[in-house]
């Protein structure tokens, strides 16, 4: 059994290596490998349960090359703990624009990571592009002749829907299905909060379970770089194989449009985004690599995308029967497990918006009833509330909603008599009067600019009366 001793520090490596990825239709088990120099092979196993294997070459063809996007997609895990200056591939890898995203989702996906290291990742990442010649970047199926890695392919009018646990999923599944789509509720992980938002809902939980190879945390031991990975990016990648195994033409998550403001802006004026992964540039990003590289019938694109988290927000504080069961706190997803007992830890970034813009829509009573205390009258959260609402304190690397949104909630609430005394509000509310605050109707207004397919657009208007708004 290998010990931290064993394994030598990725930081002193030269080069990191995408060896190999593979799937075993009997289990199905996908399997991803990489290593630092020559170091110990890094293997990952992905399970899609109780998947069928697709009888027509053109699909298993689609579902090969989805692999191989999501082997060098899920690779930034491992990458990110040496930040190797070169990186090797075991295979050509069509160019077609691939190594430009690639080398994108691992800039802007590690940005924040190289900001708290204080490591340059943009001068170390650098995918090496296939010197084959554009005829050898065609696939040929037997009797076929040549064909582009993209294929046409005939999937069920269904959507896969990516479940967290928290209320953007829901609101998202929620309208689904009263616009009568089919769906398929999904998850990377097994986290039992998720399973039990689900069952609410009265839908199956399909789960693919994700195993990293073990000796990445054997590597953090011997001085690895450890930090935040752009985690959606790897789940959609995951995602994109279980539409073509499971039969599911769309891909739904569901990432509101607050997701595309900077985090943090350095002094050199760039932007870092913690949630770059959910930001609709990733969300185009990795639909162009769909159409190109897969199949130009797969869609995917976030339900929720026309929306700020307030509006969100506004809608769920209606879906009652949720209420018990959800929760927005980080610590109880990790791949490891809840760090918390309950569903609110009532002391994160994430807790702290949950309660500010549910009290926009809701009473004191009520919201502490979901999350179990009341942090708008805790003096002590006050520092944390600040950073929020960009108030002498930096914005939180958390999937939080825009400052804006914070200070619009955090007036509306000054302007409510049950709110207004409570010790967070009585304290920040006197700071925004020199301030330009967003109007809360301007935020609850759903934009123009999305990536919903036409017909599901149409579908969950019919629903919505037509107006496209969550009011």
């Amino acid at each position: 059994m290998n010990t931290s001793r064993d394994i030598p520090n990725p930081r002193d490596a030269s080069a990191f290596r995408f060896l190999d990825c593979d799937y075993h239709p009997e289990t199905g088990v996908a399997s991803l490998s990489y290593a630092f120099d020559n170091g110990p092979e890094l293997v990952e196993q992905i399970t899609f349960p109780h998947a069928p294997w697709p009888p027509e070459a053109s699909r298993q063809a689609c579902f090969r090359r989805a692999l191989e996007i999501l082997w060098l997609v899920a690779g930034v895990s491992y990458y990110k703990a040496g930040l190797s200056p070169r990186m090797e591939l075991s295979k050509p890898v069509p160019a077609e624009g691939l190594d430009i995203f690639l080398t994108g989702l691992y800039v802007e996906g590690l940005a924040e990571f190289g900001y708290v290291n204080q490591v340059d990742v943009a001068a170390r990442v650098r995918f090496p592009v296939s010197e084959a010649e554009p005829e050898a970047q065609l696939e040929t199926e037997p009797g076929a002749g040549r064909m582009p890695v993209a294929r046409p392919l005939i999937l069920p009018e269904r959507a896969l829907v990516a479940m967290g646990g928290g209320k953007d999923s829901l609101v998202g599944l929620d309208l689904l299905k009263r616009a009568e789509i089919p769906v398929l509720p999904i998850c990377v992980g097994g986290a039992a909060l998720i399973r039990e938002t689900v069952q609410a809902a009265g839908l199956p939980l399909l789960a693919i379970d994700r195993r990293l190879a073990p000796e990445l945390s054997l590597m953090n031991q011997a001085g690895a770089l450890n930090g935040h990975v752009p985690v959606t990016a790897i789940n959609s990648a995951i995602l994109l194989c279980a539409s073509i195994l499971y039969g599911c033409r769309y891909i739904v998550f569901a990432n509101e449009r607050s997701a595309d403001e900077a985090t943090r802006k350095t002094l050199e004026g760039r932007e870092i985004n913690h949630q770059y992964s959910k930001s609709s540039a990733f969300e185009r990003a990795f639909r162009e690599v769909i159409a190109r590289q897969v199949s130009p019938d797969i869609e995917y694109f976030s339900i929720l995308r026309p929306y700020s988290e307030l509006a969100i927000v506004q809608r769920f504080a209606g879906m009652r029967e949720f209420h018990s069961v959800y929760s927005s706190c980080n610590r109880n997803f990790h791949i490891d497990g809840p760090r918390i007992t309950g569903r609110w830890c009532l002391d994160c970034p994430k807790c702290r918006f949950a309660a500010l813009s549910l009290a926009v829509f809701m009473k004191p009573d009520e919201v502490a009833g979901i999350q179990g205390g009341d942090l708008l009258n805790d003096e002590k959260q006050e520092a944390g509330f600040r950073a929020l609402c960009e108030l002498g304190h930096e914005k939180p690397f958390e999937c939080v909603g825009e400052a804006g949104e914070s200070r619009a909630a955090l007036a509306s609430l000054g302007a409510r008599d049950e709110w207004r005394q409570h010790a967070v509000v009585r304290a920040l509310l006197p700071e925004l009067e020199s301030l330009v605050v967003p109007s809360l109707k301007d935020l609850l207004r759903p934009s123009q600019q999305h990536f919903i397919p036409p017909s599901i657009q149409k579908a969950v208007l019919v629903h919505e009366g037509g107006a496209g708004s969550l009011d």
